[in-house]
């Protein structure tokens, strides 16, 4: 008779990674040569695919932030394009690069033209994938864990009006046990950098695109579980100064709106969040004179 084996605890375990890909043409690094958009394109399928490689029951999800709206590229909510076979290459990696190009091509083609810089809509777009995230956590299967991270390439700079909407997304994924990646390709980014500390996830800063698809795989592949074997780049000192709702600039002592928990630099009678009227405070009283000893 045959003995029974248990079952591979692994077999189980399906790690969940969502690729936020910053597409604004306003973005510095793009504006100064569009040709890298493509080349952060083919590096991010090839991280995606890499993945998928590690095992058969990786899921992958790829998203593009804009200026004007955030798009799923893979996978698509319709129906997956058709892609024949081609002799040496996987039929999953050869999806994943097809459907990527041909949605992204179709976003840029689509996208209305700008006459001045505009924000990217990043809170907007982590929102999304977390409920994403959500429905895939929701859907699995009975006994099935799901381990999901974000991952986010950009080169923008943080709008400090997103404030209040970031700060719901990393403690949002918190809560769901979702690890958020940054990799910034332009400027530190200080707001992304705390979801970073907020939910283990781990942070880098490029100068250049040189070499990015091997960051991506010896930082940003591994297993937050893993990442504590491995010799990674050290963490920079987390600034946890809050923006000001009036002038969007961080600061490092303000005003707190006792209703809504909005933050000022300077002190309104009236919160423009929620409208709620303060009394003006008053002059502090002065003390009295000490009477000199005769």
């Amino acid at each position: 008779m045959k003995k029974s084996t248990p079952e591979n605890p692994d077999r189980n375990i399906v790690n969940l990674l969502a690729i936020l890909v910053d597409t604004n043409p306003s973005q510095r690094v793009i504006r100064q040569n569009p040709g890298h958009l493509s080349q952060i394109l083919d590096a991010i399928i090839a991280f995606g695919n890499a993945h998928l490689m590690q095992k058969a029951q990786n899921k992958l999800a790829v998203l593009s932030c804009h200026h004007h709206a955030t798009d799923f590229l893979y996978p698509t909510p319709g129906k997956q394009l058709e892609v024949r076979q081609i002799d040496g290459q996987y039929e999953a990696f050869s999806l994943v690069e097809k459907t990527v190009k041909q949605r992204l091509s179709h976003i840029i083609c689509n996208a209305p033209k700008l006459n001045q810089s505009a924000e990217s809509l990043l809170a907007g777009s982590l929102s999304m994938a977390l409920c994403y995230i959500a429905r895939v956590q929701r859907n699995a299967q009975a006994g099935t864990k799901i381990q999901s991270r974000i991952l986010v390439l950009t080169g923008s700079n943080e709008c400090a009006s997103q404030y209040m909407t970031y700060m719901n997304v990393f403690f949002t994924a918190q809560k769901l046990g979702v690890v958020l990646d940054i990799c910034a390709l332009d400027k530190s980014l200080s707001l992304l950098q705390q979801g970073c500390d907020i939910t283990g996830g781990q942070y880098l800063r490029l100068t250049q695109l040189d070499g990015l698809l091997q960051y991506l795989l010896w930082v940003f592949l591994p297993d937050p579980s893993m990442r504590q074997k491995l010799v990674l780049p050290p963490p920079a000192k987390v600034d946890y100064r809050a923006a000001c709702f009036c002038h969007r600039e961080l600061i490092d002592i303000g005003y707190v709106c006792s209703v809504c928990l909005s933050i000022f630099c300077k002190f309104s009678p009236i919160c423009t969040t929620c409208h709620t009227v303060f009394k003006v405070p008053g002059p502090l009283p002065s003390r009295p004179k000490k009477k000199k000893k005769t």
